[in-house]
């Protein structure tokens, strides 16, 4: 059996990172000896772990020191190896994936924080006139010759930090249920988004087309107009029924204020998507006083910050969307730095999305009636989410009535 000793430091006990550490050894074949575990005595204080990991073969202990190393089990301190990636786009073979949680790679003895974190993307360091940096690169970004960062020996990964039960979403880490007492929820959300403000952060919204096919874009609406959405994701639909209901009362051929169909209402979409297509964007329609309500009026008029991505399924589309969704990505990707809080209301594709390129640090609100939409983004790696299962109109509405204009 070939061996390796690992390290693991910070808050592993109550966080679960230890036994998560140990199941993941074992799930990949291989075993363990813990030969040094020193427990934190006070609230504060860090726990420390010694663990040899053994496994049949070289193969082995290297699929297990990395999927160990994506939670914090760094082995002893090596110098990171960088290797030129081999044409554009293109990582060379054994490159380090990174994972959203904070992370160092040690270069020439020193710790470099590796930054712009985000998951599954690699490493490439860069020469600045302040020294070297360790990047976080998407794989279609990377171009030939790029000094990529190979293996996972060098990287030290800083566990997620446990779920304070005393702060404002403590009573919220538990796992997803429908059976949480809602209002209390929504009140700790708007403490979130207070304090996200006085920390001088970003507040993110991503959201979907239920928004205002329930009614509740006006809500979203009055909490973009009081200031409180800095960045708006989203994709054609909510933008299209938004407008839609803003130039002719409906989504979806509802009517928003009966909630009866309306004739050739079918067709209502398309007339809003045509008339902005006609004017040019978003913003000229508001320019030009074709759209004096709704959501993305609002954005206009508040300057708030939106990227509309669009999908195949997608009519028109409006010319906001950028239906390239790589560039998409991108966009999302660059509005990413700043942001202390996203909440994502009624959309699984966009909030998984989304999830991917947040780090870890980053605190998450997941809000929908159906509670797949929370465990998908929770299971493919935002741990750091929050679920409230509930229908978004009542969310909205009730976040809008408990916020003051900050405007």
């Amino acid at each position: 059996m070939l061996s390796e000793t690992v390290h693991l430091d910070g808050h592993i006990i109550d966080s679960g990172t230890l036994s998560k550490v140990l199941d993941l050894i074992l799930m990949h074949g291989g075993d363990y000896e813990i030969t040094t575990f020193k427990i934190g005595t006070t609230r504060e204080a860090a726990s420390h772990a010694e663990i040899v990991v053994r496994a049949p073969d070289v193969d082995a202990l290297h699929n297990i020191l990395q999927e160990v190393g994506q939670h914090g089990a760094a082995a002893l301190a090596v110098d990171a190896e960088w290797v030129p990636a081999p044409a554009d786009g293109v990582f060379p073979d054994d490159f380090y994936s990174t994972t959203n949680l904070e992370s160092q790679v040690r270069h020439k003895g020193k710790w470099l924080p590796i930054e712009q974190i985000e998951m599954d993307c690699g490493v490439v360091l860069r020469d600045a006139a302040d020294g070297s940096h360790a990047v976080t690169v998407p794989v279609h970004q990377v171009r030939k010759g790029d000094r990529v960062l190979v293996h996972e020996a060098a990287v030290k990964v800083v566990p997620a930090p446990r779920k304070d039960p005393v702060s404002v979403f403590g009573f919220m880490s538990s796992e997803v249920s429908a059976e949480r007492p809602k209002e209390l929820t929504v009140a700790a959300v708007a403490e979130g988004m207070i304090a996200t403000r006085k920390e001088g952060r970003k507040i993110l919204f991503v959201g979907g087309p239920a928004i205002i096919h329930t009614g509740a874009g006006r809500y979203l609406e009055a909490l973009i107009a009081g200031g409180w959405i800095d960045v708006l994701f989203a994709g054609n639909a909510l933008a299209t029924h938004d407008i839609e209901a803003a130039l002719l009362g409906t989504s979806l051929g509802i009517r928003l204020s009966t909630g009866a169909p309306v004739a050739t209402g079918h067709n209502h979409h398309l007339r809003a998507i045509n008339a902005v297509r006609g004017v040019g964007s978003i913003a000229a329609a508001v320019e030009k006083g074709l759209l004096t309500r709704g959501v993305m009026h609002a954005c206009v008029e508040h300057n708030v910050d939106f990227v509309l991505a669009g999908s195949v399924r997608d009519d028109g589309p409006l010319p906001d969307v950028i239906t390239d969704s790589v560039r998409a990505q991108d966009e999302m990707r660059r509005r990413i730095p700043g942001v202390g809080l996203a909440i994502m209301v009624a959309t699984t594709l966009h909030s998984v999305a989304t999830g991917n390129l947040l780090p870890a640090s980053v605190r998450i609100i997941c809000v929908d009636n159906n509670t797949d939409t929370i465990t998908k983004l929770m299971d493919r790696g935002t741990r750091q989410a929050f679920g409230l299962v509930t229908d978004c109109q009542f969310f909205l509405k009730e976040l809008a009535g408990r916020l003051p204009d900050h405007s």
